[in-house]
């Protein structure tokens, strides 16, 4: 008599669902339902797929347009990682519910619309390390809790108007608040230790001392504090050290001490130590500043003719009193009397002081960027004549330009770039060169950059609509309407097009030698009162520099114009390519190009699709592999024939 088999416990069979049917319960995990078998599978594994996704549903559920990706077997790991930038999210994220993520290292929401105040719960996330908020709508007080692992952290172009606690974050190496409207230098800074590297407070309204108020700059090795309202004294050896420009307009009470070098000993006297100082902002020629628009440059004209013609007591010319005068550019102070030629007005006599008068003392009033390229500061003036032009401060080598070159090399060239002359590229109209500053006059385009006219302004004004056309509401009712908004697929076209075939002309070269750009970006391109795009900024070579990398910055261009989406990168291409080579453009077209009929809107997503393979083809990981750009034209030129006479 055989005996009988086992009795098995009643649970077993259940206990083999698991591995019987592994895929649908990790697919039933995910989901509000969750039934008693995946319960009984997520308490035997090690699979944190339950506790970790459910935190970021809750921490977005008020956020529009946030989707949690579908994941595999991977997802049963602790979340370490949150990138989502420039994903059309919209509304108020839960803070707090993101502290709960024990293993977040890396959080990346940049490029978005998310609003509120970004509440201290946060920072006790006990493993995050890097946090990137920049390019939202948060504002109020930004709150820090205490954090010992946090070491970078970006919160630019947001609306935050005070910072409590940023002494408490004893780990941090970069802090970027530039953009902001803070009024008040963060409490607790100085305590931030000699662990800093990287320290923006550009572009605020902060007040304080420096270098009191800041922790050691030792080991710092980026510091901008442009446009603030700071006070106390700068060394030097600092202006060198981090350049002018990040002292640019930071305040009329900030001075500049230069520590000369002693004199020479002599027998009875000691040695001695002189101080100069130099006022940053220059408050005399502030105060100048466009009273009366042109006719303010006409009087400080006819005043420099005077003083340039002053007699001495034979009846002769005598030498002209101008060495003592000198402009404020930035923390370079520069003789008043450098010539401005204006090549297309050449009977026009200016001079710097002029340029200064016209720009209020290249005050923060007349700038109209302090980034975007390059090149410094730009400034709007408008010159006798009615001349409405933009100012530019070059910082950086020119092309064309050796550092050692003299100042009739460097006019020289500058008169060969203003020869380059093509419908999408920004003339340069003029020239000032004031010692070691060099400034260029450009012709001013009242619509703006690309970047402006495709992020901020549609998102702006996308609740004012017309039969399915974004309105712009700052224009005028009187104004030209012929045009389409830069919403529409035709523009945007257009605008592709325009590029493609300024960035051509510059390839083709001067004297025989390829002019290359080196750094497309939307900031860079100017839009002129018909949409026509024009490049600027593309007198600064770099030795690494070639034409295949504008071809690459120009596909990363048709990227971000047929998605809508801002700040790419590496990561941000390659998903986009991964995206078109499967066949799927079409999903990340923007959403606002669709036309109002069936018919118009698969047109536009055939010629978007077709922009974004010319987009696959420019990103090529092999420079060789890519087009030139007089290929991409006759390419682009196919996509959407001109319409016949």
């Amino acid at each position: 008599m055989t005996s009988p088999m086992p009795r098995r416990p009643r649970h077993y069979a259940r206990s083999l669902l698991p591995l019987l049917f592994l895929p649908a319960i990790i697919i039933a995990a995910t989901s509000t339902a969750t039934t008693a078998a995946s319960a009984s599978y997520n308490r035997t594994s090690n699979c944190t797929l339950l506790p970790d996704a459910d935190i970021v549903r809750k921490a977005f559920l008020d956020v529009i347009n946030f989707r949690l990706p579908r994941h595999g077997r991977s997802a049963c790991r602790p979340v370490r990682r949150l990138r989502f930038p420039s994903s059309n999210l919209t509304g108020v994220p839960r803070w707090d519910e993101l502290a709960n993520l024990s293993s977040l290292l890396t959080l990346n929401l940049s490029g978005n619309s998310l609003e509120g105040e970004l509440r201290g719960a946060f920072w006790r996330a006990p493993s995050l390390r890097a946090v990137d908020l920049s390019g939202n709508r948060l504002g109020g007080a930004l709150r820090f809790e205490p954090s010992t692992r946090l070491r970078s952290l970006d919160v630019s172009g947001n609306r935050f108007t005070s910072v409590e606690g940023v002494g408490l974050l004893h780990g941090l190496e970069s802090l970027d608040l530039s953009g902001n409207v803070i009024g008040k230098v963060p409490e607790g800074l100085p305590r931030l230790g000699a662990q800093v590297r990287r320290l923006d407070l550009s572009r605020n309204s902060m007040a304080g001392r420096f270098p009191d108020d800041f922790p050691r700059l030792d080991g710092v090795e980026f510091l901008n504090i442009s446009h603030n309202n700071f006070s106390g004294m700068v060394d030097a050896r600092i202006v060198r050290k981090f350049g002018p420009s990040a002292f640019l307009q930071a305040g009329n009470a900030l001075l500049v001490v230069e520590d000369l070098e002693p004199a020479p000993a002599t027998k009875g006297r000691k040695k001695h130590r002189r101080v100069v100082l130099i006022v940053v902002v220059v408050v005399a020629v502030a105060t100048v500043a466009f009273l009366a628009g042109c006719v303010a440059c006409g009087l400080n004209l006819k005043r420099g003719k005077k003083r340039g013609k002053k007699k001495d007591k034979d009846g002769k010319a005598a030498a002209a009193t101008w060495d003592e005068d000198e402009v404020a550019v930035g923390a370079v102070k520069v003789a008043a009397t450098a010539p401005v030629v204006v090549l297309e007005r050449p009977l026009m006599e200016l001079t710097l002081a002029d340029l200064a008068a016209a720009t209020s003392g290249f005050g923060r009033e007349s700038q109209l960027a302090d980034a975007g390229g390059r090149s410094g500061a730009a400034y709007r003036a408008v010159l006798p004549g009615d001349l409405h032009v933009v100012v530019r401060v070059v910082e950086g080598p020119v092309a064309g330009i050796g550092e050692d070159d003299d100042a009739a090399a460097t006019a020289a060239a500058f008169r060969e770039l203003a020869r380059l002359r093509h419908p999408n590229i920004l003339p340069l109209l003029g020239y000032c060169i004031a010692g070691t500053q060099k400034l260029l006059l450009y012709e001013y385009t009242e619509k703006g950059d690309l970047h402006r006219w495709l992020h901020e302004l549609p998102a702006g004004s996308m609740d004012i609509q017309e039969s399915g056309i974004i309105i712009d509401p700052t224009w005028d009712a009187t104004e030209d309407t012929s045009n389409k908004p830069i919403g529409d697929w035709p523009t945007r076209y257009q605008l592709i097009l325009g590029i493609a075939r300024g960035l051509a002309f510059l390839h083709q070269g001067s004297s025989g030698r390829p002019i290359v750009h080196g750094h497309l970006v939307p900031t860079n391109i100017l839009l002129g009162d018909d949409l026509e795009p024009r490049i600027s900024d593309f007198v600064h070579p770099g030795s690494n520099e070639t034409p295949e990398g504008d071809v690459y910055g120009f596909g990363v261009l048709v990227f971000e114009l047929v998605t809508g989406q801002a700040k790419w990168d590496e990561a941000t291409v390659s998903w986009a390519r991964g995206v078109i080579r499967n066949k799927k453009g079409a999903n990340i077209v923007d959403a606002r190009l669709r036309e109002e009929t069936e018919t118009e809107t698969r047109r536009t997503e055939r010629e978007a699709e077709e922009c974004l393979q010319v987009g696959l083809l420019c990103t090529a990981h092999s420079p060789e592999k890519r087009p030139t750009m007089q290929q991409v034209v006759g390419v682009l030129k196919d996509v959407r024939p001109a319409p016949a006479d």
